[in-house]
């Protein structure tokens, strides 16, 4: 029994869900029989037309005196035997792939010895055929060794050959007819372990028996023409001419057939690894192959698994940490420490938490910091900012660090108006205060070995988290100080203007307030005067 790992299989949104895709079953049961029945009977009939004539009027053999005794028996036997060997084939074959079709009657999930029935159908059916090709060789031999003994061998000889040729023919029909059973079926779990012949074994398969036996074929005629030595020049023309034109219109087939057995797979996943180099990582190619070709398909079904987890993985990544940061951990290692940068730092801080806290429901705060994350994500990446760290209430971004840019004060600067006026529009209910800073500071990986996190730490830092709080009392909400102004670029430095001078806490030396151009930076009910009360 093929050995079988059972784990749930990702669906592509176009393809069936994992218990929608057994609805339809006995439909699809009864469409395949069907389909296999009809093919079976038209290859087994156009094989015992072309064996009828050659064991009749094409093979070479000595004159019969009962010559149209045998044409007559022969074509009542075959109008008699062929609907019966064709019902009972079809009766047969119906009965030995039941356990194949079983869980498609019932609508439900196969198992695992179910699975093999179905990839071993083929064969089953290649059985049947072989086995009443024998029993008509053996049928037609005794009727015509009543007639003549010297047609037991040209008879049974002639249905053997054919009989084998017919069958290949079958099998490789009813492997293409199976396919999409096996791809449901595969669809439940992982290819382990190859139970069907593989490329080499049915290329071999596909020679011997389309091309193969009608050549022997061939060959014997040839032999016993010049053994009895009483077949005409005439007579074994017309038999090698036959035996040719069967040679390279079944022995064309089969390679066909046999050809696509393998083209189809190889083809399946050459078209999939084209999705995927186009950045679909949600293709999934049906697993309809028991062989070396399953587990190519499976294969590659479960590479794709793999890089959607990496990419999941990679997007949750970037979301805790930051699209820059996570691209240069996967990138390059990232040991502990930092490095000194020129960062510009803008913290933004909601105004009255503790009072939304207490007068609203949890359920209605945690929508309202959900909104207002939003809004402040949205503009920091507007202006290549990143998000450092969600600080309850609070959020840091940062910018020129760990990517480096041209204009990182300017950039901070532009995204603090934007959220601003974004807040007030979007988040009416939720109003904050927005300090931006700029400077040099310590960017790098702190922590342990066994667990980092990439962040900021300096004083542009503390300032922005300073402004914040101050810019809460004053309109518009934001300010930043004359450092970051001073570094941003002409165009954005004439966007704001200065305001209060202050001491800011943890600072010895003054800081000049600067708004954007418009507001006032004076604080509500305050003098513009140098302020110490933050001293610290």
């Amino acid at each position: 029994m093929t050995r079988r790992h059972r784990r749930p299989r990702h669906r592509t949104p176009s393809g069936p869900d994992p218990d929608g895709h057994r609805h339809g079953g006995r439909r699809l049961s009864r469409r395949v029989q069907v389909r296999i029945a009809l093919s079976s009977a038209l290859t087994n009939l156009i094989g015992a037309v072309i064996v009828f004539a050659f064991a009749v009027w094409v093979l070479p053999s000595d004159p019969i005196p009962q010559e149209d005794q045998v044409v007559l028996a022969n074509a009542v036997g075959v109008a008699i035997w062929l609907p019966v060997a064709v019902a009972v084939g079809t009766i047969w074959s119906a009965r030995t792939m039941g356990p194949a079709r079983r869980w498609l009657l019932e609508e439900r999930a196969p198992t695992p010895e179910e699975e093999v029935a179905v990839l071993r159908s083929p064969l089953r059916v290649f059985r049947v055929q072989l086995t009443l090709w024998f029993a008509s060789a053996v049928l037609f031999s005794i009727v015509n060794g009543f007639i003549s003994a010297r047609l037991i061998s040209r008879v049974g000889f002639t249905v053997v050959l054919g009989g084998l040729s017919t069958s290949a023919v079958a099998y490789l029909t009813t492997e293409r007819l199976m396919r999409p059973v096996a791809a449901r079926a595969l669809a439940e779990g992982a290819v382990e372990r190859p139970r069907l012949p593989g490329v080499a074994a049915r290329q071999l398969l596909a020679w011997a028996l389309g091309s193969g036996v009608p050549v022997l074929g061939l060959v014997i005629t040839g032999i016993l023409g010049l053994a009895e030595g009483t077949a005409s020049r005439v007579s074994l023309s017309v038999t090698m001419i036959c035996l040719g034109a069967v040679v390279l219109t079944v022995g064309l087939w089969v390679t066909v057939l046999g050809a696509r057995s393998v083209s189809d797979p190889v083809r399946s996943v050459r078209e999939g690894l084209s999705r995927v180099q186009d950045g679909d990582l949600e293709v999934e190619i049906p697993v309809y192959d028991g062989s070396d070709m399953g587990l190519l398909q499976d294969g590659f079904n479960r590479m794709v698994e793999g890089l959607r987890e990496q990419e999941r993985i990679r997007d949750l990544f970037g979301r805790h940490v930051g699209a820059g940061v996570a691209r240069d951990a996967l990138d390059r290692d990232m040991p502990l420490g930092g490095e000194v940068r020129d960062v510009a730092v803008l913290f933004v801080d909601i105004v009255g938490s503790t009072r939304l806290a207490v007068e609203r429901p949890p359920a209605e705060v945690v929508d309202v910091l959900n909104r207002f994350f939003s809004v402040v994500v949205a503009a920091v990446d507007d202006h290549g900012g990143w998000i450092n760290k969600f600080q309850g209430d609070a959020a840091l971004a940062i910018f020129g660090a760990p990517d480096a840019r041209a204009d990182p004060a300017g950039s901070a600067l532009a995204a603090a108006r934007n959220l601003a006026r974004r807040l007030e529009a979007e988040v009416p209910d939720c109003q904050a205060g927005i300090g931006v800073d700029a400077g040099p500071a310590v960017a790098g990986n702190i922590g342990a070995e066994e667990r980092f996190e990439y962040t900021v730490i300096g004083d542009p830092v503390n300032a922005a988290a300073r402004l914040s709080e101050r810019a809460k009392a004053v309109p518009g909400r934001v300010l930043a100080s004359g450092e970051a102004v001073a570094a941003a670029d002409r165009r954005e430095a004439a966007r704001w203007g200065p305001g209060q001078v202050v001491t800011l806490r943890g600072r010895d030396a003054p800081t000049v307030l600067h708004h954007p151009a418009g507001a006032s930076a004076a604080p509500r009910g305050a003098r513009a005067v140098v302020d110490r009360s933050d001293r610290g």
